[in-house]
């Protein structure tokens, strides 16, 4: 099925390609929209870990995917995005029961939290939604390019499309605003995506990194992190203007499953200011597509992290 934001019939859940077999990581997979994707995965076959902060609640969104469904294949692993110790032991812990993995769904983040920072002292948007992914993206990697078609999807923002990265002020030292470091972190995502698909496509690897966003849609993103007005503002004021995170999540799960989708590419939804409706091709932001600015964040966040992908060579 091509997709086209013409279509009158979106793309939905049910179009999902069988996943029996596959194996995919869903980070942020308790609530919202990694729920939301876990659970499209695991109805359709897939074994799906589960990549959670609380274990807890973790098992509480397995126990919702399986619960009266037959089969359901899901697991629970911690995973503190904000840790990168955390992100090394999940790693660690992959490669000791697995050989390959099929997807990696970049999915967790934070929204506009009072500054704070991460355990290596990053500041937290940053660390959790960006530096925490770029790390766990170089180090499954090994096991992604063992899958069957497999794909890096990381999760941005339409918001993305507003923001520059401050590459001297990543820490929110000098000038902290929660959405406009939200907003940087979600330029991260996309710039990060965008160069890994370039280093890939560049490497001859089997692996697509592939972008999503999911619109405006109602989870608890909006309401656990913001304060003040900003949590008024998307938690109630604009809420009834969201989408359910079964529809939110349908780009992310296009990205990861549906044939014909090409390494580089973001799909969001094709309905107005890319807020709602089904998944569709739709344009990035020239600043994620830069070449020096893919550069300079990949030098910077390896330095961050200590994490070197391993690509294979050139075919």
């Amino acid at each position: 099925m091509t997709l086209d934001a013409t279509q009158k019939q979106h793309w939905t859940a049910e179009q999902i390609p069988d996943q029996t077999g596959r194996v995919s990581v869903v980070t942020g997979a308790n609530s919202g929209l990694g729920l939301a994707t876990a659970r499209a995965l695991a109805h359709r076959g897939g074994h799906v870990i589960l990549a959670v902060r609380d274990e807890e609640k973790g098992r509480r969104a397995a126990a919702d995917i399986t619960g009266g469904r037959q089969g359901a294949l899901v697991e629970v692993r911690r995973l503190d995005l904000a840790d990168l110790d955390s992100v090394r032991a999940f790693s660690e812990g992959l490669h000791a029961e697995r050989s390959w993995l099929d997807v990696l769904v970049n999915n967790a983040g934070v929204m506009a939290p009072p500054r704070s920072t991460s355990a290596q002292g990053h500041e937290l948007q940053f660390a959790c939604n960006h530096l925490g992914h770029f790390a766990l993206t170089g180090l499954l990697l090994d096991l992604l390019a063992k899958g069957l078609d497999p794909r890096v999807v990381t999760v941005t923002s339409v918001n993305h499309r507003k923001a520059q990265l401050d590459f001297d002020d990543l820490n929110g030292e000098h000038a902290y605003r929660p959405m406009t470091f939200y907003d940087r972190s979600k330029l991260a995502n996309a710039v990060f995506g965008h160069e890994l698909h370039r280093r890939l496509a560049a490497s001859g690897s089997p692996v697509r990194s592939v972008l999503a966003h999911p619109g405006y849609t109602a989870t608890r993103l909006q309401t656990s992190g913001p304060t003040g007005l900003v949590k008024v503002l998307f938690g109630t004021v604009l809420r009834p203007l969201a989408q359910r995170p079964d529809a939110g999540a349908l780009p992310q799960l296009y990205a990861a499953t549906a044939p014909g989708v090409r390494g580089g590419e973001l799909i969001g939804p094709d309905g107005r200011g890319e807020l709602r409706g089904g998944p569709t091709r739709v344009p990035l932001a020239a600043t994620a597509t830069d070449a020096g600015t893919g550069r300079r964040l990949w030098e910077v966040s390896e330095q961050l992290t200590d994490v070197r992908f391993t690509f294979p060579a050139s075919v």
